[in-house]
Formats: C-alpha cells, sequence, structure tokens
C-alpha cells in the first residue's frame, strides 16, 4: 500500500513540476497576468480541471513559481556578503555567483524581473517577501562582521536592503547581456564590481 502511494506521490510531483516547467516557458513571452489556464494545461497535455489538483488558480501558480526561482538563492545571497576574503575579493565573488546564476537560470530570473512590479497581488508580495527575508539574512551576516560594530539595527537593515536590490540589478544587468557581445559582458562585469565598491566604500566610512 505505501509503495503505491509511493508512486501516487511521486506522479503527482512529477505533474506539479511539468505546470510550473510549462509555465516558466510561456511566461519568456508574456507576464503572469496574461496567462490562461487553459493555455498551461495544453502545454502540459492535461485536461484543464487536472490544474485545480495542484493550484488553485494561476495568481497560486505564479507563487509556486516564485518559491522555485528564490528559494534555493538564500545560502547564495549569505555567500555574497560573507566576512571570508579581503573587499576585492567579496565582490567579485559576489559577482561571478549572480553571472553563473543567471547564465543557469535565465527563465527564473526574467520571471523575478517583470512579476516584481506585476500586476498579479499575490506574486508582488511573494517576491517581496522573498526579498525582505534575503535582507534579514545578509543583515545578520553583516552584523557577525567586526566593521559591523558600533552599527545600530536600522542602519545594518538598510545596508542589507542596499546589498540585495543591487544583486537584483547586477542580475537583470546580466540577463539583458546574455545575448551581446563578450565585449558587453565584461563592461557589466566591471560596472558590477564600480557600484558594489561604491557601497563597500560608503560602508567603511558610514560611522565616520
Amino acid at each position: 500500500m505505501s509503495h503505491t502511494l509511493g508512486i501516487r506521490q511521486a506522479q503527482k510531483q512529477k505533474t506539479r513540476q511539468a505546470f510550473l516547467d510549462a509555465a516558466l516557458a510561456l511566461l519568456e513571452d508574456q507576464s503572469l497576468s496574461s496567462l490562461g489556464l487553459r493555455e498551461v494545461t495544453r502545454a502540459v497535455g492535461v485536461a484543464p480541471t487536472a490544474f485545480y489538483r495542484h493550484f488553485r488558480s494561476t495568481a497560486d501558480l505564479g507563487v509556486a513559481l516564485v518559491d522555485e526561482a528564490l528559494g534555493s538563492l538564500h545560502p547564495m545571497v549569505r555567500t555574497t556578503v560573507s566576512a571570508a576574503g579581503d573587499s576585492a575579493e567579496r565582490i567579485s565573488r559576489a559577482v561571478e555567483l549572480i553571472a553563473r546564476h543567471v547564465d543557469a537560470y535565465p527563465a527564473h530570473v526574467r520571471f523575478i524581473a517583470r512579476e516584481r512590479h506585476g500586476g498579479v497581488q499575490p506574486v508582488r508580495e511573494a517576491i517581496r517577501d522573498q526579498l525582505a527575508r534575503f535582507a534579514e539574512e545578509v543583515k545578520a551576516e553583516l552584523a557577525g562582521d567586526p566593521e559591523a560594530r558600533g552599527w545600530d539595527d536600522d542602519d545594518l537593515r538598510m545596508l542589507a536592503h542596499l546589498y540585495v536590490d543591487q544583486m537584483l540589478l547586477t542580475a537583470s544587468l546580466f540577463l539583458e547581456s546574455l545575448e551581446a557581445p563578450e565585449d558587453e559582458r565584461e563592461r557589466v562585469t566591471a560596472l558590477a564590481r564600480r557600484q558594489l565598491r561604491l557601497i563597500s566604500i560608503g560602508r567603511h566610512h558610514w560611522l565616520d
């Protein structure tokens, strides 16, 4: 009996993932607010009623895509502000990690960039909540750095949000450069390093 339940659960998870993959592919050319339920089920090859075994609505599907796109990024975000190495090493590491993530998951990055200010409120809120979690995790990393001695909570939180916003901006720049010539990619890399360096310099002198 348990073996049968295991097979059914695996099949259910497989179908759910098929919905996520199909929606992500369809969202390459449109926003979530314009995505139709029948369009997704047609791409998966199932009846429209099958959709409701996995999601309540396309908005619910979008929230699941947010979790898939951002949920696995928490370790990477903490790594980008880790105290390991000097400032230049941290910046290079951060830019390299972001570039690699964009290369590996361009559709996820494009989805977040588009829907962060899109027309589907539950998805906007899900992205906002994930980014707030990132900021709190970055803040915790920053608080453990000797350079943060003397900083108050509000200033650390402000700095954490600056880093998170800059990571998103950098990801968007790399996304735009995916089909560009190699020298454009090098320009984006250099710009991203300079922007993070500017934040870092401000951080070093904040308490002056």
